[in-house]
């Protein structure tokens, strides 16, 4: 992973993480991959975690800094009472709390999406592996700080076969392909790919190539051939102290 230029390390902050996952398999070696990847950068931080999908556990927001709405293995377009309970969550948060910092990732970014109108689809050829994003010019501003030496391209773990097809009202891409966005007041920000995941975590999800790609687990060539992406360099250290060092900035409306 490319490490922040800073030796500085990102602000101590008290981070609640929604897991949104439905019975999987790996949900202990998702949780410590946040653990890891934020704790690298801030280790004073504090992560709490909830589980909407099978506790509907949700967090009390006065009592954190920061929100992660997390990724899932469910279809974020399902009208499961549980993710019509994180969309209600989301905007109790955002009409009670105006000024706290939301961030999504993934299956959140998808959803907050949806829950200002815009749209997800299914990917013609789904994303497995470190992807290379390319930033607009509002992203290579925000990033400026972070992104040195690479300034005008974000690179993440990516595990999806949806994307957002149009982008949600009050939003500004940070990045080409809806990818990235914040909100025009500056308090979400949201990731298709995967800032928290290393690549040990996301080769949990090899069989993942059977099913989206009709590709042989048992070819170690073609095994190897996505081990060889998943182990690229990426950018999740620099996008957590970023989005850390964004929790404490001043909304834009209070500017």
């Amino acid at each position: 992973m490319a490490q922040p230029e800073s030796s500085t390390y990102a602000p101590s902050l008290r981070i609640a993480v929604l897991l949104n996952s439905y019975k999987s398999p790996f949900i202990n070696q998702i949780r410590q991959s946040y653990v890891k990847t934020i704790t690298a950068v801030s280790p004073e931080s504090k992560l709490t975690f909830f589980y909407p999908a099978e506790k509907n556990e949700f967090p009390n927001p006065q009592d954190f800094d920061l929100i992660v709405v997390g990724g899932s293995n469910v279809d974020p377009r399902k009208s499961h009472d549980w993710i019509q309970q994180v969309h209600q969550f989301v905007l109790s948060v955002i009409r009670d709390h105006p000024d706290k910092k939301l961030c999504g990732v993934c299956w959140g970014h998808q959803t907050i999406s949806r829950i200002f109108g815009g749209e997800v689809v299914d990917m013609d050829y789904p994303e497995l592996g470190v992807t290379e994003v390319k930033l607009t010019i509002h992203g290579q501003q925000f990033f400026q700080t972070a992104a040195t030496g690479r300034s005008k391209v974000l690179r993440l773990q990516q595990h999806h076969r949806r994307a957002v097809s149009v982008k949600p009202r009050g939003f500004i891409s940070l990045s080409e392909a809806n990818h990235c966005f914040i909100n025009e007041k500056g308090t979400i920000l949201t990731f298709q790919g995967h800032p928290e995941k290393d690549a040990e975590t996301a080769k949990l999800r090899i069989k993942d190539i059977e099913r989206w790609f009709q590709l042989n687990i048992q070819n170690q060539a073609i095994v190897s051939e996505v081990f060889r992406r998943m182990e690229l360099e990426d950018d999740g250290p620099i996008v957590w102290k970023r989005i850390l060092e964004w929790v404490v900035e001043v909304p834009r409306a209070e500017n």
